[in-house]
């Protein structure tokens, strides 16, 4: 009976150890997926930055680009 109880001793604190470890990483990976979705916003914020008509016109004028002096011309295609 001694070893009986023992052994379920034994079981229940190696169950015990095993819940307390998947809490752990449970919450390192919480920490983890926070840092990742701070990453996200900052990397989203600087695209919003860079997509921005004033940004890429400054970067074009850089590279010896700039804006069209004269509006595109329509063409237009008729099917006889």
């Amino acid at each position: 009976m001694i070893l009986f109880l023992s052994a379920l001793a034994v079981i229940m604190i190696s169950s015990g150890h095993s819940a307390d470890n998947k809490i752990f990483k449970i919450a390192a990976l919480n920490t983890e997926i926070k840092a990742l979705k701070s990453d996200f916003i900052e990397a989203k914020k600087q695209l919003l930055v860079l997509k921005k008509e004033s940004t890429v016109t400054r970067l074009l004028v850089e590279k010896g680009l700039g804006p069209a002096t004269q509006p595109p011309i329509k063409i237009s295609v008729t099917n006889e």
